[in-house]
């Protein structure tokens, strides 16, 4: 049975703990929401699930109803010790006590080649830990998170959004994303002055263009940095002028209006000036 508001209560205090500011801490204490979310991951015995920030463990004992294999993994001290003892009968459930930013995923991800990550993600490090997987660990195939709302919209944008940004741009070459559902302020405890939104994001084949992964986000970094400039003045120190003619790109565009297929066009534009090729990426 998952924890309700007065159990997580109590177990805090039985623990001497309380939620940390630091480390983003609003725990679950909705048994309907962590088995919405258990549901809404679609997993099952055949499945290894990757929890980041598990806290107390609510979300955790869900998705091990699924029967699932479930890591979870925990950076506090405190809080991991409550964690252990919450699921201590639980078979299917093996503990990390880690920052999840500094893991080794390689080690961690050993025992199967495709993973999914059921999260409810602190908010200070939603973005470049879900950035960091989709770069870097292949073997995670598809995430299920809860972030704040603004982050959420940032993952799903498109060119136009008001929120489209390097991130949106990042998370469309690699995956696709949409938003899976809504989460109250008043499921958390302590209760967060943001709402939530649950984000589905499943890892594509091959990226979706075919611009190099290095050389397509350093104009895409270069360009969202000095968002309000002109690309041709954004860019100036890595693109010239010919080289928007040969990708179709406007030189008066700003680096928000530019979609994922004209950043592609543009970095083989340079990659083709400088005597590069236009292999694409490979995962």
């Amino acid at each position: 049975m998952t924890l309700t508001r007065s159990q997580t209560s109590e177990l805090l205090a039985r623990h001497g703990l309380a939620p940390r500011r630091s480390f983003g801490q609003n725990f679950v204490v909705e048994p309907g929401t962590v088995r919405r979310i258990a549901a809404l991951a679609r997993v099952g015995a055949d499945d290894h699930v990757l929890e980041i920030g598990a806290g107390l463990g609510a979300l955790t004992i869900a998705l091990a109803e699924t029967t699932a294999r479930v890591t979870a993994v925990e950076i506090d001290d405190g809080v991991v010790r409550a964690l252990r003892e919450n699921v201590a009968a639980l078979p299917n459930v093996r503990v990390v006590h880690d920052d999840a930013m500094r893991l080794d995923y390689d080690d961690l991800l050993s025992d199967a080649n495709r993973w999914t990550i059921v999260a409810n993600l602190p908010y200070n490090v939603a973005t470049p830990l879900v950035a960091d997987l989709l770069d870097g660990v292949p073997k995670v195939r598809r995430l299920l998170v809860m972030v704040q709302k603004e982050v959420a919209q940032r993952f799903v944008a498109t060119v136009g959004d008001e929120a489209f940004g390097a991130v949106s741009v990042k998370v469309a070459y690699w995956a696709t994303a949409r938003i899976v559902g809504e989460v109250s302020a008043g499921v958390f405890l302590p209760r967060p002055r943001v709402a939530s939104s649950l984000v589905e994001i499943v890892r594509r084949d091959a990226p979706a263009v075919p611009a190099p992964f290095d050389a397509m986000f350093a104009l895409v970094r270069q360009g969202f940095a000095t968002r309000r400039k002109m690309l041709r003045r954004a860019l100036d120190s890595a693109v010239t002028a010919d080289d928007f003619v040969r990708a179709g790109v406007d030189p008066q565009a700003r680096a928000e209006q530019l979609s994922l297929d004209e950043w592609s066009r543009l970095t083989l534009a340079v990659a083709a000036r400088n005597g590069g090729g236009e292999t694409a990426v490979e995962q």
